[in-house]
């Protein structure tokens, strides 16, 4: 069955546009204007992925509202920002609240095509690895079929993202990941800033469960590792 993608975008002819992409590429497309029909549609059905656009009709950071939204509802659904706000601070307020990626819409359509497939990619590679589908590291399990971590049998919700760089540091304990490196294996093409960012964000969320979580490791000068066993 083909993955359903809705957009969440108050600009008739925009919007078509992306859609008409997607639909090219194979994906089942929901067009939705504003953050309310939205939150109705996703009553309904949650789809494999959402884009959404920060101003949204009269509410000017009506996108960033519905991310909030939809990221209480589900830890694990992947959320694109897509929208004409290029400012750093608006990056890093959508990625604060959860966003999987952030892109401007001077963004070329293949490029948005590639960035999509590239979401979808992780998801998949997480669930497929030839590695197994689960990883246990003291008091965390990481399990890909479900796409879940506890840590102390206590569960973190984590973003697509999110999920996928831890995955990436816990697999090898002890050795070091640089920025370059995650950003290959999350296939996220983000700047340094946005690393520490979802680093920051990831740590804070182990720390909800347990305020002593000190696992992932800042290397200075180098980036970040999952501590080694002692």
């Amino acid at each position: 069955m083909a993955r359903h993608v809705a957009i969440v975008e108050d600009e008739p002819a925009i919007r078509e546009n992306y859609a008409d992409l997607l639909r090219r590429n194979g994906y089942r497309v929901s067009t939705l204007e504003d953050r309310a029909g939205a939150l109705r549609a996703f009553e309904r059905e949650l789809p494999d992925l959402v884009i959404i656009d920060v101003g949204l009709g009269d509410e000017v950071e009506g996108g960033f509202d519905l991310c909030r939204e939809l990221r209480a509802r589900s830890p694990s659904l992947p959320i694109i920002f897509l929208t004409a706000r290029d400012s750093d601070l608006d990056a890093v307020s959508g990625l604060r609240l959860g966003a999987d990626d952030y892109l401007t819409k001077d963004i070329s359509l293949p490029h948005l095509a590639a960035r999509v497939v590239a979401l979808f990619r992780r998801m998949d590679a997480v669930q497929n690895d030839s590695a197994g589908n689960r990883i246990d590291r003291g008091p965390m399990v990481l399990d890909t079929d479900r796409m879940t971590v506890t840590w102390n049998e206590q569960p973190v919700s984590l973003t697509v993202t999110e999920f996928w760089l831890v995955y990436s540091l816990a697999r090898y304990p002890g050795h070091v990941k640089n920025r370059d490196q995650l950003m290959q294996d999350a296939s996220i093409l983000v700047d340094d800033a946005t690393i520490t960012s979802h680093v920051k964000r990831i740590r804070r969320k182990f720390q909800v469960t347990d305020p002593d979580f000190d696992e992932i490791e800042t290397v200075h000068g180098m980036g970040y590792r999952w501590k080694a066993p002692a």
